[in-house]
């Protein structure tokens, strides 16, 4: 069923009439959404996949699309990324990589950020995901168990597909969050949670308000590699983003996306290089990185191929970080 289901949307014109709406209805135990660009949450609400009765939307409300070195706003559009000569090379470029020009011009660093995990068994019409007695994510109160990995109900696997995220993670960005508790704010790679889900720590009634990054953040080399069906539109099959200040190894940082339920900044395998980083060095660490990810079956490329490629798009992004 492709059509849209009823709910109410609201336009709050500040950050705090938003936290006040919130408020109002998680007191009154009503169901609500935040909306952006909506070029994933519209379309889920097509399929009728986890429905609400309110969508509150940001697009009202000034100063939320800040582009800048040092600060990018949830409702800045990656359109304007792709064009800027203000924010980082490697967002922009990211953002560049992001489905279609029409979708690009309307999805948001936000929602990029707040991706809804995907798989073959969720994103599917509400009559066939009926007809297979739902899934985990998607049970409607039966207790389904997940379909990609049966006989549990307990974690849900479903896919991140998200492009700008690891790159954030590699410039050191920080998240900043607001709700009707106040604000507060924490690294972008602490930001998610692993769980098809849950997705992230966002608590109930909060939403994103911007990214920061540090002041050298300029000084910083970076590179995006994805693997995607169809170059021109799809979703990323697999993602990864490495950045460093070049000749300071310290300053290496390595993370992926689309392979498990969340991003992930690869620390500890790049921390096991020691105190040195060069091309003799790209091997051995593209190597630990394909082999800490774990991929499911639940997205258009088999996993066992989606994971020996993690170890090609993160040699091809060391290999240009360094100039190689």
């Amino acid at each position: 069923m492709m059509l849209m289901p009823p709910f109410n949307l609201h336009h709050p014109k500040t950050v705090e009439e938003a936290c006040e709406l919130a408020a109002t209805f998680l007191a009154n135990k009503e169901s609500f959404d935040w909306v952006a660009g909506g070029t994933d949450l519209l379309p889920n609400y097509k399929w009728h996949i986890n429905v609400k009765t309110h969508v509150i939307s940001l697009a009202n409300i000034p100063g939320l699309d800040t582009i800048s070195m040092h600060e990018i706003g949830a409702m800045a559009r990656l359109g304007a990324l792709t064009t800027s000569e203000n924010v980082h090379p490697l967002i922009a470029f990211a953002a560049s990589k992001v489905a279609s020009s029409l979708v690009r011009n309307n999805a948001t660093l936000g929602g990029n950020i707040c991706l809804d995990t995907r798989c073959f068994w969720i994103n599917q019409s509400e009559d066939w995901r009926r007809s297979i007695d739902w899934c985990h994510k998607e049970d409607c109160g039966t207790g389904s168990d997940c379909r990609v990995i049966p006989n549990q109900n307990t974690l849900c696997v479903a896919t991140y597909q998200g492009d700008l995220a690891p790159s954030l993670m590699v410039l050191e960005g920080t998240i900043h969050i607001i709700g009707p508790n106040g604000p507060r704010s924490l690294p972008v790679d602490e930001f998610f949670q692993l769980d098809g889900i849950t997705r992230n720590v966002l608590q109930e009634g909060e939403f994103v308000l911007k990214v920061t990054f540090p002041e050298d953040v300029a000084n910083r080399t970076g590179s995006y590699k994805k693997l995607r069906v169809r170059e021109s539109w799809d979703f990323p099959e697999a993602g990864v983003a490495s950045s460093w200040i070049s000749g300071d190894p310290s300053s290496l940082r390595v993370a992926s996306t689309a392979l498990e339920s969340i991003p992930r900044l690869h620390q500890e395998e790049v921390d096991a290089l020691g105190t040195s980083f060069s091309k003799e060095h790209i091997p051995q660490l593209s190597e630990a990185i394909m082999k800490s990810i774990k991929p499911v079956n639940n997205t258009a490329l088999p996993p066992r191929y989606r994971k020996s490629m993690v170890r090609v798009l993160a040699k091809r992004s060391l290999r240009e970080i360094l100039g190689d």
